[in-house]
């Protein structure tokens, strides 16, 4: 077996010996890992595949290998990441397993692995738990549940369950790791205990078994040219890799002054570096940036706890500075992605990036085919602030990542944190970059919608983002819109779609009559603007109609009240304690109000505090289907023109003094979808802004 040593290989032999380092030392521990692979597969045939993919792995990697971790360590890494692969692809010969590879093979992954790594090839508790990237005390748990399912293979088939509150202490005891305290506590208890005395023997002898595999290598029938068939497959494998480099290098030769030709054109016509992107990086997004010299491909890496991160290029503007990134799993199949927001540190960003504004909000990417074609790589962007500088090199430090997990529906909750594992480790970059310009243009369009003022002000197009700034009047009393929301921006007849995450209020000093927006579209590529138009989507609009509601406590409960044309119902429920009035209203069809601004008046003409307020909503989309806001896999940005009613609202009050006798609403909310198309004028050019 393989076990902690002083004498473990050191990196420098690592570095001498190169990729034969690994063929010998495989070959010199051929039987514990032919052991290792035989709890994953029946198939000698499948065991030799797995030795010939790990030294071609290990042979690839070993460049980037380091020495925070053991060598053996590493190879086993990889050795029974291959061994999980290849048992979930093929289907093991059932009948020819028996015993304690029979019962292993009913265990989930994790537990196979973690007994697997302890015990069969004897690491530390905490070598193993890094191997699985898991915490010490989950490695424990995984440990106990997988003994538990196995000790009835080895204890002659019986049935053993001890005290539960016991179970979690038998692997310390029995590895001796236990506290004294808790040691005298476990023995006098298992003194007069039958049970827990013959599922802690029951235990030992899982244990034992386990540990003793390498006696029983003879029952395994291991083949005796294992290792040196293997080498022969290697010898071809590089006999075909030679034949395939020359190959290339006649193609090369061939092709070298057509080449030459290609590349004088394509710098004249710009088809060179169109077709060099394209055949040198797979994100397209990416692609259509690098094409038009707005970025820079970097490629800077950096690994820590199994996960590889580069930095692929970085793109910055006055709106943002974004981030491509490609992050690998080198360990699991496991996809990770950034979040500005947590895990990620600027260094010097009060030195170099504007903190007076926020970044923008990119949600996953699980749908793109980029993201699907591997299970352990996830290539995504990140925005973060943009510099208040030409040109800086950032400082950044990585320290946590997020796991995101897919279900069935293929849709993420990112934004509630759902269904996300933190990734923690430490990933440094120096980044450089250089701030590109924009061009902002000047514009004088006003419109109304329910005869509000909208001025259209400004239209700005920088590299990573187009935008239409715009503000609205807020002189009238009686309505006002909260906030107007653009479909799409068409220029020169191409439509860009608005970003959902890319409404922002802008703070300007401007008439304290008009607040200014700004909506975010996608970038425009090479495109000078001549004919703008702006497709209008919806106002979330606030009406100030006044009522007041006496709460009658001589008229029976429940009572009504008619507000903007609905019927409303109140309630009022007591009890010893508390007073919980209850305002509902559930008809949702033509119902003018989504919900409405009220309070409660006591009876000296004050405010009544409530100490518990809820409120229940549903969505309601422009077929009238109503959805309720807790359903599993709701996705709110498939419904189609939805809106948000307010069906009940609750208020407790606990001091008699608070209870309200009046309820005064003070207006209310509704959404107006809209399908008018603004034509934008262009008055004037500003210059370029840095």
């Amino acid at each position: 077996m393989i076990t902690a040593t002083a004498n473990s290989i050191s990196i420098a032999t690592i570095r001498r010996e190169g990729g034969n380092l690994i063929v010998d030392w495989l070959n010199q521990h051929q039987q514990s890992f032919y052991i290792l692979g035989s709890c994953y597969l029946s198939s000698p045939q499948q065991i030799e595949e797995i030795f010939y993919r790990t030294i071609l792995y290990a042979q690839k990697e070993l460049p980037r290998f380091k020495s925070k971790i053991r060598f053996e360590t590493w190879v086993t890494s990889i050795f029974v990441h291959n061994c999980r692969e290849v048992s979930r692809d093929k289907s093991k010969e059932s009948g020819a397993r028996q015993g304690i590879f029979k019962a292993l093979d009913q265990l989930q992954q994790d537990e196979k692995a973690a007994i697997v790594l302890t015990y069969v090839q004897r690491f530390t508790q905490e070598e193993s738990a890094y191997l699985l990237q898991v915490s010490v005390g989950k490695l424990k748990e995984l440990l106990t549940s997988g003994i538990q399912k196995l000790k009835n293979e080895v204890w002659s088939g019986s049935n053993l369950h001890g005290c539960m509150e016991y179970q979690k202490d038998y692997l310390d005891y029995l590895e001796q790791t236990m506290e004294r305290s808790k040691k005298i506590d476990l023995e006098v208890h298992i003194y007069g205990c039958q049970q827990c005395q013959e599922e802690l023997a029951a235990f030992q002898d899982v244990i034992s078994t386990l540990s003793n595999l390498a006696d029983r290598i003879e029952d395994l029938h291991m083949p005796t040219d294992l290792m040196e068939n293997i080498i022969e497959k290697l010898k071809e494998n590089e006999k075909y890799r030679q034949q395939k480099n020359k190959k290339r290098k006649r193609m090369g030769l061939v092709l070298g002054s057509a080449f030459a030709i290609l590349i004088g054109i394509g710098f004249v016509t710009g088809t060179f570096s169109n077709l060099y992107y394209s055949w040198t990086e797979e994100d397209p997004e990416l692609i259509s940036f690098l094409q038009q010299d707005l970025g820079q491909r970097l490629n800077l890496e950096a690994e820590n706890e199994g996960v590889k991160i580069t930095i692929k290029s970085v793109i910055a503007d006055d709106f943002q500075t974004l981030i491509f990134y490609e992050i690998e799993d080198t360990v699991e199949d496991s996809q990770y992605m950034m979040n500005y927001d947590n895990g990620m540190l600027v260094k010097n960003g009060f030195e170099i990036m504007n903190n007076s504004t926020y970044p923008r909000y990119y949600p996953p990417d699980l749908e793109s085919d980029v993201n699907n074609r591997e299970k352990n790589v996830y290539r995504g962007k990140v925005s973060m602030l943009p510099l208040n500088t030409d040109s800086a090199t950032i400082e950044l430090q990585i320290t946590g990542l997020y796991k995101l997990i897919r279900n069935s529906s293929e849709s993420q909750n990112f934004m509630g944190y759902e269904n996300i594992e933190n990734k923690t480790g430490e990933w440094n970059f120096e980044i450089p970059v250089t701030k590109k310009p924009s061009t902002e243009y000047t514009v004088d369009e006003v419109i109304e919608i329910e005869g509000i003022p909208i001025r259209f002000e400004k239209l700005t197009v920088a590299p990573t983002a187009t935008t239409i700034q715009f503000s609205i009047n807020h002189g009238l009393t009686e309505k006002r819109i909260n906030n107007l929301n653009l479909n799409n921006l068409e220029v020169n007849n191409k439509k860009m779609e608005a970003d959902i995450y890319g409404n922002s209020y802008v703070d300007l000093q401007q008439d304290v009559n008009w607040t200014t927006f700004q909506t975010h579209f996608d970038p425009l590529f090479g495109e000078k603007p001549k004919e703008v138009n702006v497709q209008l989507e919806s106002a979330n609009l606030t009406f100030e109609i006044k009522k007041t509601i006496d709460l009658d406590d001589n008229r029976e409960y429940p009572q009504t009240f008619e507000y903007a044309g609905s019927t409303i119902s109140i309630d009022k429920q007591e009890d010893e304690q508390s007073t919980n009035i209850i305002i509902s209203n559930h008809e949702l069809e033509n119902r003018a109000y989504e919900t409405f601004h009220y309070n409660f008046v006591n009876e000296y003409g004050g405010s009544s505090s409530a100490m518990e307020m809820n409120s229940e909503a549903v969505l309601v989309d422009k077929n009238g289907v109503a959805y309720e806001l807790n359903q599993p896999d709701f996705r709110y940005e498939e419904l189609e023109q939805p809106r948000y009613f307010t069906t009940v609202d609750s208020a407790k009050f606990y001091s008699e003094n608070e209870i309200p006798k009046k309820l005064e609403i003070y207006g209310y909310q509704t959404t107006k979808y809209l399908d008018d198309v603004v034509k934008i004028s262009l008055k004037s050019q500003i210059k370029e802004k840095k």
